[in-house]
């Protein structure tokens, strides 16, 4: 089905919001953005943007959601093309792959006879799931609403630990609010407990473990216990529980829980009325009641992955009475708050959508996951607390260091810290001598390659972000670049061989920079050197980069050359992968023969590229290894070539519309990448502290910085033709270079262009 484009505001909630004033940036954002998993839209089966629509606060470790499918690559249990609803979840993720997971407390309204499973998409009535009708479907930050088929209108909104759901019944004698407990994006939890524990509240838990599929469909080694604490504004009269007989020697996989044999148990599960308390493997909760026409009837929850109590304690602390416009406003004041960091003049609406929209997306994780007494889950499985530092989770290291976390150095560096720790002591709690490549909750995944926890960490050492143990942080990483890397051989073998070569290659290079800042001259010297390890996969016969078997032979080359998928590579073909060598720019131009041949081949690399953007062999923007490649003109001395193609890619590959993603979300680095150089900046290597510039989409951006400084970007003359940079000031002195220091960023000023329909070849040349 082809997603149709929504309108700039189509998303906005007449009557919901006051009048728009200067500070109100979170009107323009649409969280329909991205909201769809469909691979037929996206032409591979990775998808598109994979994000979901429902109700968050920045940084939230709540985010109720609708879910529209339990089973396939469907990370957020949302896909914008589905036609019927499961429930409306708790917790959910943002952009991801790999089955995904979360999507825990799944809330239903509904009516008539209760029917324990879900349903399917091709059958809706087969069980609870519900049609509506996609006009009735709102979103914005901190909002969602829909109106079910059945005439029930459901409201969402969130608070940082907890939520509110409000339903909108039409006359029933049997109108009921039913939880599945058991539901989860990527399988099942595997074991659950609920307890009524007076006439109006229950709580409970639900444990996901690998058995019952989840991230990776277990492969993740996600393992996490979701704690809540929920209330309801009708007294618990007629409610029970309903218990599915799971046989012991049954698989719990996603393949297994989607099953047909699965499901048809599930529909036949026992319904315990007036139970008060019930352990099981595969329950749900309902209260039943009557409604009169247009009853409203509210449940609101606490979250906790720590311990009922602390579920409650968020709950009380958060969503104290019944006001849910209070919590939703309360969770636009939060947003407007967020967004206003950059505050952006100029541009057209669709671009002031697009930009808060992604800025929006780029907040939502790594997210918090201590509860607001400053207990969080450790990954030795006990609690903690930490004075010094904010918990958070979803470290998608592979995706978020090019981008994402280059942005929050800018904008929150304590966030960096926070993240930094985060990893820091998980490490010491599961007792690791090495990073997480790909954190969720806890879990060591080992999800995609490289050492990208190294990067995160000497790029904020670099930027003078050193909250956090230098000395513990710099073992860990020198730990991990000799457990995961090229070794003494100098690269790695094998049929993806030549991503982890460079990858590592990287890394090791980041970990000579944190070598060279804690003074041990020894590492710095040993990993410069295997930063060169890049090398040993070139072949001068072929001109371009080439996996070797492990005896050092070359892996066969295809028909199709270095445009080949999956030839040596992850995700990516050599072409791709093979620009991937931002610790020694110079070194890999020589290597690939000179300036001139690089930048030709560049020009063919992206005037190859298809208008849409869409995934493809060229410059794939839907994937996260060429993100840097743009920029790669600046170092070659074109930067003319950078402006154009920055700005080629944030027209034709971001729109407002549900396909106005052409690749997974991947946790905020999608959209950050769109942020940096919609503003005019991006890095070609963290770790380092140049920024690379480029063509500003908007006339002015004002970037909020600690201690009420400011840093803006002004671009004169700026317009959809006028993309060249003419010449530039740097608080008022003229300014040549096509790169500025994160540091002159960081101490407020502004930088000025004057910008014109046609390159001017002799601007940004200065080195």
């Amino acid at each position: 089905m082809k997603l149709k484009l929504l309108g700039a505001l189509s998303f906005f909630i007449a009557g919901t919001l006051a009048a728009v004033n200067a500070q109100d940036v979170a009107h323009y954002v649409n969280p329909f953005i991205g909201a769809s998993t469909s691979s037929a839209a996206a032409g591979v089966y990775h998808g598109l943007g994979k994000t979901f629509p429902g109700a968050d606060v920045p940084f939230g470790m709540v985010q109720v959601s609708p879910n529209t499918i339990t089973g396939g690559d469907n990370a957020p249990g949302y896909s914008y093309e589905h036609t019927s609803i499961e429930g409306f979840a708790f917790t959910q993720m943002s952009g991801v792959g790999w089955y995904g997971d979360l999507g825990n407390f799944l809330v239903m309204p509904t009516m008539g006879d209760l029917k324990t499973s879900a349903g399917t998409l091709q059958k809706p009535d087969s069980g609870y799931r519900q049609a509506f009708d996609k006009k009735t479907e709102k979103a914005s930050a901190g909002y969602y609403a829909v109106t079910l088929n059945d005439n029930i209108k459901a409201e969402m909104a969130a608070a940082p630990h907890s939520g509110m759901l409000r339903f909108t019944f039409p006359q029933n004698k049997r109108s009921r609010i039913q939880i599945d407990l058991a539901r989860r994006v990527g399988g099942t939890s595997t074991l659950q407990y609920v307890k009524v524990v007076n006439d109006h509240a229950i709580e409970g838990w639900m444990k996901c473990t690998p058995d019952g599929g989840g991230w990776g469909n277990g492969d993740g080694h996600a393992e996490y216990t979701v704690y809540f604490h929920a209330e309801f504004s009708k007294p618990l009269k007629n409610y029970g529980v309903w218990s599915v007989d799971i046989p012991d020697d049954w698989s719990r996989k996603l393949e297994d829980v989607i099953s047909a044999r699965y499901q048809e148990r599930v529909a036949q599960a026992q319904v315990i009325k007036g139970v008060k308390e019930k352990e099981g493997k595969h329950l749900g909760f309902y209260t039943e009641f009557e409604t009169t026409a247009n009853e409203v009837v509210q449940l609101k929850a606490g979250i906790s992955f720590v311990s009922i109590d602390g579920a409650r304690k968020n709950l009380q602390q958060e969503t104290k009475d019944w006001n849910f416009d209070g919590v939703h406003q309360k969770a636009i004041a939060l947003w407007n708050k967020a967004l206003s960091k950059i505050k952006v003049d100029g541009g057209t609406e669709e671009e002031k959508t697009v930009f808060y929209t992604s800025l929006y997306h780029t907040m939502l994780d790594p997210r918090i996951v201590q509860d607001v007494d400053g207990q969080y889950p450790g990954g030795d499985g006990k609690a903690h607390r930490s004075a010094m530092f904010t918990k958070r989770t979803i470290f998608s290291g592979w995706d978020v260091f090019r981008s994402q976390m280059p942005l929050q150095t800018i904008v929150n560096p304590t966030l960096v810290n926070d993240m930094i720790n985060s990893l820091v002591t998980l490490a010491d709690e599961k007792n690791k001598n090495y990073l997480e490549r790909w954190e969720l909750l806890n879990a060591y995944s080992g999800c995609m390659l490289g050492n990208p926890a190294v990067s995160v960490i000497a790029d904020a050492y670099a930027k003078g972000i050193r909250g956090f143990d230098v000395k513990k942080a710099y073992q860990l990483s020198v730990n991990s670049v000799e457990k995961f890397g090229n070794g003494e051989r100098g690269y790695t073998a094998g049929s993806v061989g030549l991503s982890y070569t460079l990858e590592y290659a990287y890394t090791d290079w980041c970990a000579a920079q944190l070598a060279k800042a804690v003074g041990i001259k020894a590492d710095q010297d040993k990993y410069m050197k295997r930063g060169q390890a890049y090398k040993n996969l070139f072949d001068s016969e072929k001109g371009w980069f080439r996996p070797r078997e492990e005896d050092g032979s070359w892996i066969a080359w295809p028909d199709s050359g270095r445009l080949k998928q999956w030839y040596g590579c992850m995700e990516s073909n050599p072409y791709q992968q093979g620009w991937f060598v931002p610790q020694d720019v110079d070194g890999m131009v020589a290597l690939m023969g000179g300036r001139e041949k690089v930048v030709a081949d560049l020009e063919n690399f992206f005037t190859k590229t298809p208008k849409n953007m869409m995934w493809n062999d060229y410059y794939n923007h839907a994937n996260e290894p060429v993100h840097h490649v743009p920029y790669l003109f600046n170092r070659l001395g074109k930067p003319w070539l950078t402006q154009k193609w920055t700005r080629t890619i944030t027209r034709d590959a971001y729109h407002n519309g549900v396909e106005g993603l052409v690749g997974n979300e991947d946790v905020g680095q999608m959209s950050a990448w769109y942020v940096l150089s919609a503003m005019g900046i991006h890095p070609v290597c963290p770790g380092e502290t140049r920024q690379e510039l480029t063509s500003p989409v908007f006339n002015k951006v004002t970037i909020a910085l600690d201690k009420g400084k400011a840093f803006n970007i002004v671009a004169k003359n700026n317009s959809a033709t006028n993309i060249y940079i003419q010449k530039a000031t740097l608080n008022g002195k003229p300014y040549n270079k096509s790169y500025i220091d994160y540091r002159d960023i960081m101490a407020g000023g502004t930088l000025e262009f004057v910008m014109g329909a046609s390159p001017a070849k002799n601007w940004g040349l200065t080195k």
